[in-house]
């Protein structure tokens, strides 16, 4: 019991170093790029961290800025003229919103937005990060938004400082040339940032640096408020709490996956909104649960929230030993930081498969990115979903239901009878009644936690309509984690159309062309003869022990 809980805890503090390698870099970059300065986004990511962690929910979910909310910070400081009182007091109504949320039901209607919304949503923020970093990886001021960046990039062409340019494009190179396996072992982002530091202070290049980290606990102040003010800025808040709870949400979303849980998402959503009260209270910047961070914990052994807490301490004592090396980060090698963010926030999975995606996916992805990129965010998610949208979503997919069927066979009864401990193996058939799309696509994937255990399970959808890509990445969610579970998936579709969809998405191939039928008695026959198979021949085993 006690060596468990010390392999418990060693794998918590192992995840809590690697999230917080990962964590240094992007803070520091995202604390630039909305204006606040390196300070407040490494001592917002600290204290949100550490409150999500004690008051949150149970799963290692490591906090701090985000791209997303980097944009939306960026974008609120420039509407508010730069006015940081103004914008903290935003960050304080966002929190008492997230915190407000996590009360209510509401956080779970975000399983209802379509996948092409998000896809463009997150395309567009790695588009606007991108835009916004090539000036200052140039050595030039960064813009405030897209446009003013594109504009003040052919007026700064001419005046290039080179010494930046140099050093922005090697920290491009050796992030975006480290191998994947390798970042699980070491974050590129901490080897850029560590070796295109040390190369500039030796060669003693010319350009702007960071200049200055506070190692000092900031100050607990109060936001000024007035009725008007609160007033004028509520709709500034609620963008700006609606990513924060949007990103954390994705953020359990991937965990659960990995770790094979299911998430209380309320006190998730209380935990992230205490914290970023704190970070307004503070004057740091807000954040949400950071999926590349947490993803790096997991990878590490972490299983409890200990790791969040674990994390920010050794996020503090890294700004506390390494504050004077911080000091002389030149921008130009946080620019590349981001731009290599940008670029891993840009959905490369959907891109692969966008020829084969329907029309109406693709014309809500595109509206969504344009206004993303050259208008609003708000405006864009609110552009590609409507409440009716969500409400017919809701109601379709509350009426989508698996049907399940076991399979009982005299032969197979005679067979587990053989060897008890077989029962375990048993054939069911799973009916995907009503239509598949993206609002039902996540509530399916909740319902098949009750077929853990089934040997063989036979997946029988016949509509007729096409799948959307949210339906198409479900059902392939769906199998990935059956197979996960040694279960053996069997396909029946009575659609020519719909198989050769998902021929085209590698479905097919990744469940076996011997293992799609068109009837569901043919597939039943196929099971239970692969099921006589593997009985008969461990009988045959044990009857030589």
């Amino acid at each position: 019991m006690i060596k468990a809980r010390l392999k418990i805890f060693a794998g918590d503090i192992l995840g809590g170093l690697n999230s917080a390698i990962v964590a240094l870099p992007q803070a520091l970059a995202f604390g630039v790029a909305t204006g606040f300065g390196a300070s407040a986004g490494v001592w917002g990511a600290i204290i949100l961290c550490f409150i999500a962690g004690l008051f949150g929910s149970k799963v290692p979910l490591v906090s701090g800025i985000t791209g997303p909310v980097t944009i939306v910070i960026a974008s609120i400081m420039h509407a508010l003229n730069a006015d940081i009182p103004s914008v903290i007091l935003v960050i304080l109504m966002a929190g008492i919103l997230q915190t407000i949320l996590g009360l209510t039901s509401l956080g779970s209607i975000v399983k209802y937005v379509p996948y092409p919304v998000i896809s463009g949503f997150m395309n567009g923020i790695g588009t606007i990060i991108i835009i916004m970093q090539i000036n200052p990886l140039m050595g030039c001021p960064v813009m405030s938004n897209t446009i003013t960046s594109v504009e003040a990039f052919f007026k700064n062409i001419h005046s290039i400082n080179p010494d930046a340019l140099f050093i922005g494009i090697l920290t491009l190179i050796i992030v975006f040339a480290i191998p994947k396996r390798f970042n699980k072992v070491i974050p590129g982002q901490a080897i850029a940032l560590v070796i295109c530091t040390l190369i500039s202070i030796k060669m003693g290049l010319n350009l702007e640096r960071i200049s200055e980290i506070s190692v000092n606990l900031p100050a607990l102040t109060l936001p000024k408020a007035s009725l008007h003010s609160v007033i004028t800025y509520f709709h500034y808040a609620v963008m700006l709490a609606i990513v924060l709870s949007s990103e954390s949400l994705l953020t359990v979303l991937v965990a659960d996956s990995l770790m094979k849980t299911k998430t209380p998402t309320k006190k998730m959503l209380i935990g992230q909104g205490i914290g970023n009260m704190f970070c307004a209270f503070t004057g740091t910047l807000p954040g949400s649960a950071a999926t590349m961070r947490t993803v790096a914990a997991i990878n590490s052994g972490s299983t409890t929230k200990v790791t969040a807490v674990v994390s920010s301490l050794i996020l503090l004592l890294l700004i506390s030993v390494f504050s004077g090396f911080a000091a002389q980060i030149p921008l130009a090698v946080l620019a590349g930081i981001l731009i290599k963010i940008g670029y891993d926030i840009i959905d490369v999975k959907l891109l692969k498969v966008i020829k084969f995606a329907p029309k109406d996916d693709l014309y809500v992805l595109l509206l969504v990115f344009v206004l993303t990129v050259f208008y609003n965010l708000i405006v864009a998610v609110g552009a590609g979903i409507t409440c009716a949208a969500l409400l017919y979503a809701k109601r379709t997919a509350d009426k989508t239901k698996l049907v399940h069927k076991t399979v009982y066979d005299k032969d197979i009864i005679k067979l587990e009878k053989l060897l008890e401990k077989d029962y375990k193996h048993k054939i069911r058939v799973v009916h995907i009644d009503g239509q598949f799309f993206f609002g039902s696509a996540t509530q399916l994937i909740s319902q098949f936690e009750d077929v853990w255990g089934t040997k063989y399970l036979i997946l029988d959808y016949s509509a007729g309509d096409l799948l959307d890509i949210s339906a198409i990445f479900a059902l392939e969610d769906i199998i990935i984690r059956l197979q996960s579970q040694k279960v053996k998936i069997i396909l029946v579709v009575k659609n020519e159309e719909v198989k050769k969809q998902l021929s085209e998405h590698k479905i097919i191939s990744q469940i076996g062309e011997d293992k799609v039928f068109f009837t569901e008695i043919a597939a039943i026959d196929f099971a239970k003869e692969c099921l006589k198979n593997k009985i008969k021949k461990k009988h045959f085993w044990d009857s030589f022990k």
